[in-house]
């Protein structure tokens, strides 16, 4: 049974969502209420990219709830949701079963979702094995063509890492590993992303917010998951896309962008200047694009 306890991120009331998946994990997740009337519209699921959590959100979902009921997930291993005992679940299969079980929980049938990276992988997923229930998406710098390149840095440092005695030791730390991604941050800015994805141990250190071992399935022979994407994408069918790529994006190439708004007659191609993978989409081209997506989405 779901748990429902109301909170405050001091911009506009979000509640805390708790359930259970089907192997026995705590998932959490955040829901803004929405506008007035926003029960008989289609939610808009948010969910993060692969070492990410809700607050990866903080900016763009009392945004987005604005217009729509917004639930922002925190997939398996990350934030507030538990860590699985089988590190082999941390596999985008698992993340639709997770997301599907709460969707079960809320009886939510029909829904949209911005996905960063990772999310825009689940997004894809959800579209190809559940057929008409997904109403809109947007894929942050992420497709069905991804580049080794990219991929090998974020096998390479996912996992890794220990700890730092203080904020500003964290953030000029993540800034050393993450400098070319925002090459425009200063230290308010690495502070402000520092604390969105690392947490405070009970023993005064700063760790990142999540589990290590969602590097395992990377890891495992055959773990870099080559099959063709392609069908999955194409499943999103004539849904209101938005492609969003940084500019500077090792993972998403702008020619796979450009395949991809071929590929199917509403997607949208925007390319966010001056940032890596991933945009955080607070970005004002960003946002813009959303905002535009979000009046192409069905009232009911």
């Amino acid at each position: 049974m779901a748990k429902h306890d109301a909170k405050q991120d001091g911009r506009r009331d979000w509640s805390d969502q708790y359930w259970w998946s089907g192997d026995g994990v705590r998932l959490h997740a955040r829901i803004y209420a929405g506008p007035e009337g926003a029960e008989s519209a289609p939610p808009v699921l948010c969910m993060p990219g692969l070492a990410r959590n809700a607050r990866d959100f903080e900016m763009l979902a009392p945004h987005v709830a604005q217009h729509r009921r917004t639930i922002v997930i925190e997939f398996r291993g990350r934030g507030e949701s538990a860590y699985a005992k089988d590190p082999m679940t941390y596999v985008p299969l698992t993340y639709v079963q997770d997301v599907v079980a709460l969707l079960d929980e809320l009886g939510i049938d029909r829904f949209a979702t911005i996905g960063t990276s990772l999310g825009g992988l689940v997004s894809m997923l959800m579209a190809a094995t559940l057929p008409g229930r997904l109403v809109g998406a947007v894929l942050n710098d992420v497709g069905p063509e991804l580049e080794t390149a990219g991929l090998d840095r974020i096998r390479d440092y996912i996992g890794t890492g220990g700890s730092q005695p203080t904020w500003m030791h964290a953030a000029r730390a993540f800034a050393e590993l993450n400098g070319a991604i925002y090459p425009h941050y200063g230290i308010h800015g690495w502070l402000r992303l520092t604390k969105r994805t690392h947490r405070l141990t009970p023993e005064g250190r700063i760790v990142t917010d999540y589990d290590k071992q969602i590097a395992a399935p990377l890891r495992a022979p055959g773990g870099e998951g080559a099959f063709d994407l392609w069908p999955v994408y194409r499943a999103l069918g004539d849904v209101p896309l938005l492609i969003l790529r940084g500019e500077l994006s090792d993972i998403l190439a702008r020619s796979a962008g450009e395949k991809m708004v071929a590929a199917l007659p509403q997607a949208r191609f925007v390319e966010v200047p001056g940032v890596g993978h991933a945009p955080t989409m607070d970005e004002p081209e960003a946002l813009a694009a959303i905002d535009a997506w979000l009046s192409d989405l069905p009232a009911a």
